[in-house]
């Protein structure tokens, strides 16, 4: 039967079929060279000054957030980043958005004060497989990647999450 010929709710629910297919697929194409399982170990310079090394953190569930100055989804997505840092361990990676003085004038800039790590030449990133942000990771207290998402992340779809993850 000539998809013309079938009735309206039938057409609309092969086109929420077809919509639904392609925006999983696109996800999980975007997402197949993200680190999966275990995060792995790493030592990174942070915004004020120390270095900060993975193990530090073991056996506490985290959101580790990879983001850049340059972005304007970023841009958009602090305010969610900011609220969650109040509640939540967040690591932030400022990926190649400058030197420490660059990063700390636009955390200046735009209020926020949760952990940034700097990742000047986009290493650290690399080392996720990053290669979009935003980009965030909800990790659990063993250490796992539990979840992983490019692009825009409510503050209540985080937040559900998390509680999922503890």
């Amino acid at each position: 039967m000539p998809a013309a010929k079938l009735p309206k709710p039938v057409r609309f629910l092969l086109w929420v079929l077809i919509f639904a297919m392609v925006y999983f697929g696109a996800q999980q194409y975007q997402k197949r060279n993200l680190v999966s399982g275990t995060v792995p170990e790493y030592i990174a310079p942070m915004l004020q000054g120390a270095e900060f090394d993975s193990r530090d953190i073991e056996g506490k569930p985290y959101i580790l957030h990879f983001w850049a100055s340059w972005c304007p989804i970023c841009r958009f997505e602090q305010d969610t980043i900011q609220a969650l840092s109040r509640d939540h361990q967040v690591i932030s990676v400022a990926m190649q958005s400058g030197d420490r003085t660059e990063v700390q004038a636009y955390m200046r800039e735009h209020s926020l004060n949760f952990m940034t790590l700097l990742d000047e030449e986009g290493l650290l990133a690399r080392r996720f497989g990053i290669k979009g942000v935003p980009t965030t990771l909800l990790v659990n207290s063993e250490g796992e990647i539990v979840f992983r998402e490019i692009g825009y992340s409510t503050e209540w779809g985080l937040r559900l999450r998390m509680w999922l993850v503890d």
